[in-house]
């Protein structure tokens, strides 16, 4: 049974997250605070964390760069907050997923469930040599990219972005981090960077760029690569 914390100091809320996730054999321990979930993680041994942003004694962000600083733990934030920035700071820090308040149950049971399985996935588990998909082949290895039975040649930068995601799989990139590991800290705020050099991979390797399946925006955030 996958095992939860949800940090939440919302008591309706509590209890409806552990009522679904305990009908769906996730075993749930609570927390109202952040001492207390930074108390329980490390005792806990968690298989995945649900955090509130907007926590009494201190803010989820710091709760995330502890936690970060000696685990990597799927952290699942919860805020009420609908400002990207909000968002980013949070992935900044080392969430993995972000969802806003109000959401569906049916959403964040599905994102749980992924971030629970990507654990699982590597737990134990070496990095691929390759990424195969329905429209191409990654081989991490050679550095290449492979499309019907083609040679994809890409940049040492459209490479580095593509490397970046692939390696974290469904998991959300912030804009900040892919800028900060491309192009360096001094460029932290040059999405535009971004936006260009994606839509170019998109021609590359998506069958309809205009609607890509495997690199996806999300607006204001960041990018994630679905397998």
């Amino acid at each position: 049974m996958p095992r939860v914390i949800v940090a939440e100091d919302d008591v309706q809320l509590m209890r409806a997250l552990q009522i679904n996730l305990q009908v769906r054999e996730y075993t749930v321990v609570q927390a109202t605070d952040g001492e207390s979930a930074l108390r329980l993680a490390s005792t806990f041994k968690p298989d995945v964390i649900v955090l509130d942003l907007g926590l009494p004694d201190m803010s989820g962000v710091e709760v995330i760069k502890v936690i970060r600083s000696w685990s990597r733990v799927p952290i699942l934030v919860l805020s009420a907050r609908h400002m990207s920035e909000d968002k980013v700071r949070a992935l900044d820090a080392g969430a993995d997923d972000y969802v806003t308040k109000p959401f569906s149950m049916d959403e964040l049971l599905a994102r749980l469930r992924a971030a629970t399985r990507r654990r699982q996935d590597s737990a134990g588990a070496e990095a691929p040599a390759a990424v195969t998909t329905d429209e191409f082949t990654i081989d991490l290895v050679a550095k290449k990219v492979h499309r019907e039975g083609r040679t994809v040649r890409l940049t040492p930068t459209e490479w580095h972005l593509l490397e970046m995601l692939v390696a974290r799989p469904g998991r959300l990139v912030s804009q900040r981090q892919l800028l900060r590991e491309v192009w360096g800290p001094a460029f932290e705020e040059n999405t535009n960077y971004l936006r260009v050099y994606m839509a170019q991979l998109r021609r590359k390797l998506e069958a309809d760029p205009a609607r890509p399946r495997y690199l996806i925006t999300e607006p204001g955030m960041g990018y994630r690569f679905e397998p």
